[in-house]
Protein backbone atom coordinates (compact mmCIF):
# COMPACT_ATOMS: atom_id res chain seq x y z
CA UNK A 1 0.00 0.00 0.00
CA UNK A 2 1.24 3.44 -0.98
CA UNK A 3 2.32 5.87 1.47
CA UNK A 4 -1.12 8.07 0.40
CA UNK A 5 -3.13 5.14 0.29
CA UNK A 6 -2.64 4.32 3.80
CA UNK A 7 -3.03 8.38 4.94
CA UNK A 8 -6.51 7.89 3.86
CA UNK A 9 -6.93 5.05 4.91
CA UNK A 10 -6.36 6.12 8.43
CA UNK A 11 -7.98 8.85 8.30
CA UNK A 12 -11.34 7.51 7.11
CA UNK A 13 -10.91 5.48 10.38
CA UNK A 14 -10.25 7.99 12.39
CA UNK A 15 -12.99 10.20 10.81
CA UNK A 16 -15.41 7.43 11.65
CA UNK A 17 -14.08 6.53 15.45
CA UNK A 18 -14.43 10.29 16.14
CA UNK A 19 -17.87 10.83 14.66
CA UNK A 20 -18.67 8.14 17.34
CA UNK A 21 -17.46 10.08 20.33
CA UNK A 22 -19.01 12.89 22.04
CA UNK A 23 -16.64 16.06 22.15
CA UNK A 24 -16.25 16.12 25.48
CA UNK A 25 -14.91 12.75 25.62
CA UNK A 26 -11.32 11.71 24.96
CA UNK A 27 -10.40 9.72 22.60
CA UNK A 28 -6.74 8.10 22.64
CA UNK A 29 -5.45 6.01 19.88
CA UNK A 30 -3.72 2.96 20.51
CA UNK A 31 -0.91 2.59 18.43
CA UNK A 32 1.02 -0.41 19.95
CA UNK A 33 3.15 -2.33 17.25
CA UNK A 34 2.25 0.66 14.60
CA UNK A 35 4.60 2.72 12.67
CA UNK A 36 5.58 6.03 13.72
CA UNK A 37 4.27 7.40 10.31
CA UNK A 38 0.49 5.96 11.54
CA UNK A 39 1.07 8.37 15.06
CA UNK A 40 2.21 11.07 12.33
CA UNK A 41 -0.85 11.01 9.99
CA UNK A 42 -3.33 10.82 12.27
CA UNK A 43 -1.31 13.71 14.22
CA UNK A 44 -1.34 15.69 11.08
CA UNK A 45 -4.96 14.79 11.05
CA UNK A 46 -6.05 16.49 14.43
CA UNK A 47 -5.36 13.46 16.89
CA UNK A 48 -3.27 14.41 20.18
CA UNK A 49 -3.83 11.65 22.36
CA UNK A 50 -1.80 7.92 21.75
CA UNK A 51 -1.52 5.43 23.57
CA UNK A 52 1.46 2.94 23.85
CA UNK A 53 1.56 -0.60 26.54
CA UNK A 54 5.54 -0.92 26.10
CA UNK A 55 7.79 1.45 27.51
CA UNK A 56 10.49 1.21 25.02
CA UNK A 57 8.03 1.63 21.93
CA UNK A 58 6.83 4.59 23.77
CA UNK A 59 9.97 6.58 24.74
CA UNK A 60 11.07 5.13 21.17
CA UNK A 61 8.24 6.84 19.63
CA UNK A 62 8.14 10.25 21.36
CA UNK A 63 11.72 10.69 20.51
CA UNK A 64 10.92 10.79 17.01
CA UNK A 65 7.17 12.17 16.63
CA UNK A 66 6.26 15.98 17.67
CA UNK A 67 6.42 17.02 20.96
CA UNK A 68 2.60 18.21 20.63
CA UNK A 69 1.85 14.79 20.87
CA UNK A 70 -0.31 13.78 24.32
CA UNK A 71 1.66 10.21 25.53
CA UNK A 72 -0.52 8.12 27.53
CA UNK A 73 0.90 4.72 29.31
CA UNK A 74 -1.77 1.40 29.04
CA UNK A 75 0.24 -1.37 29.76
CA UNK A 76 0.97 -2.58 32.86
CA UNK A 77 3.36 -0.50 35.00
CA UNK A 78 6.64 -1.70 36.52
CA UNK A 79 8.24 0.06 38.83
CA UNK A 80 11.84 -0.58 37.82
CA UNK A 81 10.78 1.03 34.55
CA UNK A 82 9.22 4.26 36.18
CA UNK A 83 12.55 6.34 35.93
CA UNK A 84 12.72 5.81 31.64
CA UNK A 85 8.60 6.79 31.79
CA UNK A 86 9.37 9.75 33.97
CA UNK A 87 11.61 11.36 31.42
CA UNK A 88 9.77 11.52 28.40
CA UNK A 89 8.98 15.16 28.68
CA UNK A 90 5.23 14.98 26.71
CA UNK A 91 4.42 12.08 28.44
CA UNK A 92 0.45 13.06 29.74
CA UNK A 93 -1.16 10.60 31.70
CA UNK A 94 -0.44 6.99 33.01
CA UNK A 95 -3.60 4.79 32.74
CA UNK A 96 -2.39 1.62 34.85
CA UNK A 97 -1.36 2.35 38.53
CA UNK A 98 -1.93 -0.56 40.59
CA UNK A 99 1.28 0.61 43.61
CA UNK A 100 2.39 2.78 45.75
CA UNK A 101 5.90 1.83 44.75
CA UNK A 102 5.46 2.86 41.54
CA UNK A 103 4.08 6.11 41.96
CA UNK A 104 6.78 7.11 44.15
CA UNK A 105 9.38 5.69 41.49
CA UNK A 106 7.74 7.72 39.11
CA UNK A 107 7.44 10.93 41.95
CA UNK A 108 11.37 10.63 42.20
CA UNK A 109 12.67 10.45 38.95
CA UNK A 110 10.22 13.30 37.04
CA UNK A 111 12.62 15.76 36.31
CA UNK A 112 12.25 19.86 37.74
CA UNK A 113 11.96 20.64 34.35
CA UNK A 114 8.66 19.18 34.22
CA UNK A 115 6.00 22.42 34.56
CA UNK A 116 2.91 20.11 35.25
CA UNK A 117 2.07 17.03 36.89
CA UNK A 118 1.63 14.05 35.68
CA UNK A 119 -1.35 12.47 35.11
CA UNK A 120 -2.43 9.25 37.17
CA UNK A 121 -4.93 6.78 36.60
CA UNK A 122 -5.57 4.07 39.06
CA UNK A 123 -6.29 0.62 36.96
CA UNK A 124 -9.40 -1.23 39.11
CA UNK A 125 -9.53 -5.46 37.97
CA UNK A 126 -13.53 -4.77 38.01
CA UNK A 127 -13.94 -8.38 36.27
CA UNK A 128 -11.85 -10.13 38.11
CA UNK A 129 -9.64 -12.02 36.11
CA UNK A 130 -6.51 -13.17 37.32
CA UNK A 131 -5.24 -11.84 33.64
CA UNK A 132 -5.84 -8.34 34.24
CA UNK A 133 -3.82 -6.19 36.19
CA UNK A 134 -5.62 -3.96 38.87
CA UNK A 135 -6.76 -2.91 42.77
CA UNK A 136 -10.22 -4.55 43.75
CA UNK A 137 -13.36 -2.49 43.21
CA UNK A 138 -14.68 -0.60 46.17
CA UNK A 139 -17.85 -1.48 47.43
CA UNK A 140 -20.83 0.58 48.54
CA UNK A 141 -20.15 1.57 52.37
CA UNK A 142 -16.70 0.58 52.02
CA UNK A 143 -14.58 3.16 54.02
CA UNK A 144 -10.64 1.92 53.30
CA UNK A 145 -9.30 -0.29 51.08
CA UNK A 146 -6.15 -0.48 48.57
CA UNK A 147 -7.76 1.75 46.40
CA UNK A 148 -8.48 4.48 49.07
CA UNK A 149 -4.97 3.45 50.33
CA UNK A 150 -3.40 4.35 46.91
CA UNK A 151 -5.27 7.08 46.52
CA UNK A 152 -4.64 8.63 49.44
CA UNK A 153 -0.63 8.31 48.74
CA UNK A 154 -0.77 9.75 45.15
CA UNK A 155 -2.78 12.55 46.48
CA UNK A 156 -0.32 13.84 49.88
CA UNK A 157 2.84 11.91 49.00
CA UNK A 158 3.27 12.78 45.59
CA UNK A 159 4.03 16.31 44.36
CA UNK A 160 4.62 15.64 41.13
CA UNK A 161 1.62 13.36 40.15
CA UNK A 162 -2.32 14.48 39.81
CA UNK A 163 -4.95 12.12 40.13
CA UNK A 164 -6.90 12.04 37.91
CA UNK A 165 -9.29 9.06 38.28
CA UNK A 166 -9.67 5.43 37.27
CA UNK A 167 -9.31 2.70 34.65
CA UNK A 168 -10.55 -0.48 33.46
CA UNK A 169 -10.26 -3.22 30.95
CA UNK A 170 -13.50 -4.81 31.37
CA UNK A 171 -14.72 -8.35 30.26
CA UNK A 172 -15.58 -8.12 26.06
CA UNK A 173 -17.82 -10.97 26.84
CA UNK A 174 -20.63 -8.30 29.04
CA UNK A 175 -20.26 -5.77 26.26
CA UNK A 176 -20.40 -8.94 23.23
CA UNK A 177 -23.26 -10.61 24.74
CA UNK A 178 -25.49 -8.15 27.59
CA UNK A 179 -28.41 -6.30 27.15
CA UNK A 180 -28.34 -4.69 29.81
CA UNK A 181 -24.23 -3.16 29.47
CA UNK A 182 -21.46 -4.43 31.15
CA UNK A 183 -21.70 -4.97 34.61
CA UNK A 184 -17.89 -4.26 34.77
CA UNK A 185 -18.73 -0.70 33.64
CA UNK A 186 -21.31 -0.24 36.40
CA UNK A 187 -18.91 -1.66 38.82
CA UNK A 188 -16.25 0.95 37.75
CA UNK A 189 -19.10 3.76 38.11
CA UNK A 190 -20.00 2.65 41.80
CA UNK A 191 -16.41 2.34 42.89
CA UNK A 192 -15.37 5.83 41.12
CA UNK A 193 -18.56 6.99 43.36
CA UNK A 194 -17.19 5.32 46.65
CA UNK A 195 -13.32 6.87 45.92
CA UNK A 196 -15.29 10.31 45.27
CA UNK A 197 -16.76 10.53 48.34
CA UNK A 198 -13.82 9.40 50.17
CA UNK A 199 -11.60 11.99 48.64
CA UNK A 200 -14.40 14.61 49.60
CA UNK A 201 -14.07 13.80 52.90
CA UNK A 202 -10.65 12.44 53.51
CA UNK A 203 -8.56 14.58 51.02
CA UNK A 204 -10.85 18.22 51.34
CA UNK A 205 -8.42 20.84 50.69
CA UNK A 206 -6.08 18.84 48.69
CA UNK A 207 -5.50 18.51 44.91
CA UNK A 208 -7.49 15.46 43.05
CA UNK A 209 -9.82 14.90 39.85
CA UNK A 210 -11.36 17.28 37.55
CA UNK A 211 -14.09 19.96 39.21
CA UNK A 212 -14.40 17.92 42.20
CA UNK A 213 -15.18 14.36 40.29
CA UNK A 214 -13.19 11.56 38.83
CA UNK A 215 -13.00 10.76 35.28
CA UNK A 216 -13.44 6.76 33.69
CA UNK A 217 -11.17 5.10 31.13
CA UNK A 218 -12.89 2.04 29.82
CA UNK A 219 -13.74 1.00 26.42
CA UNK A 220 -11.56 0.21 23.48
CA UNK A 221 -12.30 -0.91 19.83
CA UNK A 222 -14.80 -3.13 20.42
CA UNK A 223 -17.46 -1.65 23.30
CA UNK A 224 -15.90 2.05 23.52
CA UNK A 225 -19.61 3.03 22.53
CA UNK A 226 -20.71 0.62 25.27
CA UNK A 227 -18.37 2.32 27.78
CA UNK A 228 -19.62 5.73 26.21
CA UNK A 229 -23.02 5.15 26.86
CA UNK A 230 -22.30 3.96 30.39
CA UNK A 231 -20.21 7.21 31.27
CA UNK A 232 -16.40 6.95 30.43
CA UNK A 233 -14.55 10.09 29.76
CA UNK A 234 -12.00 8.55 27.88
CA UNK A 235 -11.90 5.54 25.25
CA UNK A 236 -8.94 3.69 24.26
CA UNK A 237 -9.24 2.26 20.21
CA UNK A 238 -6.96 0.95 18.28
CA UNK A 239 -8.09 -1.72 16.21
CA UNK A 240 -10.44 0.78 14.94
CA UNK A 241 -8.38 3.40 13.82
CA UNK A 242 -4.86 1.39 12.73
CA UNK A 243 -6.51 -1.75 11.51
CA UNK A 244 -5.52 -5.34 13.24
CA UNK A 245 -1.96 -5.66 14.66
CA UNK A 246 0.76 -8.21 13.98
CA UNK A 247 1.86 -9.63 17.23
CA UNK A 248 5.25 -9.65 18.76
CA UNK A 249 6.90 -12.49 17.36
CA UNK A 250 5.88 -11.75 13.53
CA UNK A 251 7.64 -8.23 14.27
CA UNK A 252 10.34 -10.12 15.62
CA UNK A 253 11.12 -12.28 12.56
CA UNK A 254 10.93 -9.19 10.21
CA UNK A 255 13.97 -7.75 12.15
Amino acid sequence: MSTDDRKAELFECLDDIRARVPDKRQLVAVSKYKPASDVRACFEHGQLDFGENYVQELEDKAKELPPEIRWHFIGTLQSNKAKTLAAIPNLHTIQTLTSTKAASALNKNIPDTRTTPLNILIQVNTSGEDVKSGLPPLTAGASTGELTELAKFIVTECPKLSLQGLMTIGSLEQSLNSEGGNNDFETLKATRDVLEKYCHDELAGKSWGVDGRLLLSMGMSSDFEAALKAGSDIVRVGTGIFGGRKTKTEIAGQK
